[in-house]
């Protein structure tokens, strides 16, 4: 599989976010997930503390056991577990390190991302403490997601000015249908020189080809099961999804290898964070990229998505 970087670390250019494990599937089911993304050349693991309430990092680092020196571990801190154990303040942040270490069964996180603002501590506080991670070898490059441009900026000047450790990514909600970053958080980072990981490349499944307009949502999917996500079922979307779904097949195409490639024609994206549930979902994604896409396929796409 093709490679980029973040900054010292090369990652796949498809990563496994792992947000179902401990959630919507169990430790077998997410063991086996994890052992077809190492097949099939994933070596980028995307988790957080709170996803499967804890578990997922658990499940993780069981999962890769003797082979986490070979892979790239990226996790998360700042949404709240529980009253106690959310933010960024530097107490927390170095408390919640050191759990995420215990959890994932590792002495160092590749790269830690908080993972929202917290408006209750200066950004230059939890760089502070983020540094002395770093300082200490018990993280080699820290990131942050949901950030704004101007988010980045101000990390960016904070760092500067205390001489610590910068972010070197931005990980936020882009897909096809969802391109608020195009006009703020992208342009940012391809400025400064990061790296950018868009979660949700699929848009919650309505890229995968398997929700069609004018159809029942298949039972048992996210966008089936969870409120906010069924508001994404909107008719210019399904539009959308139907010309999309033409325009790859036509090109010997599926939808969602049109979702992934269309993605990864940014330079600046270093991986796409991909769910899974299934090795099977796992190979799908993996595979996805191969599309090199023309200019003129992707101003076929651009005139799809605006006029739909």
């Amino acid at each position: 599989m093709e490679t980029r970087r973040i900054a010292k670390l090369e990652v796949s250019v498809i990563g496994l976010g792992c947000n179902n494990f401990g959630w919507r599937i169990d430790e077998p089911a997410s063991l086996a997930v994890v052992n077809a993304a190492l097949d099939a050349g994933i070596n980028f693991f995307d988790t957080s503390d709170t996803y499967g309430k804890t578990k997922s990092e658990e499940f993780l680092g069981r999962a890769l056991g003797a082979r986490r020196s070979n892979v790239i571990i990226a996790t998360k801190f700042g949404s709240e577990i529980d009253a106690t154990h959310k933010g960024a303040r530097p107490e927390y942040v170095r408390q919640a390190c050191e759990d995420s270490l215990r959890r994932l069964g590792t002495d160092y996180i590749d790269l830690y991302q908080l993972h929202r603002p917290d408006p209750t501590t200066p950004i230059a506080d939890t760089l502070g403490a983020l540094n002395e991670l770093v300082s200490a070898g018990k993280v080699l490059q820290i990131g942050c997601s949901n950030f704004s441009a101007a988010q980045i900026v101000e990390a960016k000047l904070a760092s500067e000015r205390l001489g610590a450790a910068q972010f070197v990514s931005v990980q936020n909600n882009y897909n096809m249908l969802e391109r608020d970053d195009e006009a703020d958080a992208i342009p940012e980072c391809e400025r400064l020189g990061l790296a950018y990981l868009p979660y949700f490349p699929l848009a919650s499944g309505l890229l995968t080809g398997k929700i069609r307009k004018g159809k029942s949502v298949p039972t048992g999917t996210r966008i089936a099961d969870i409120a906010w996500m069924k508001e994404k079922l909107t008719e210019r979307n399904m539009n959308a999804v139907e010309r999309l779904i033409t325009f790859a097949s036509v090109h010997k195409h599926t939808i969602l290898e049109l979702a992934m490639s269309w993605l990864l024609r940014l330079p600046v994206v270093a991986s796409v964070i991909a769910g899974a549930t299934t090795p099977d979902q796992v190979r799908a994604n993996a595979a996805a990229p191969g599309w090199k896409l023309s200019a003129s396929d992707l101003a076929a796409v651009e005139g799809i998505l605006s006029s739909s």
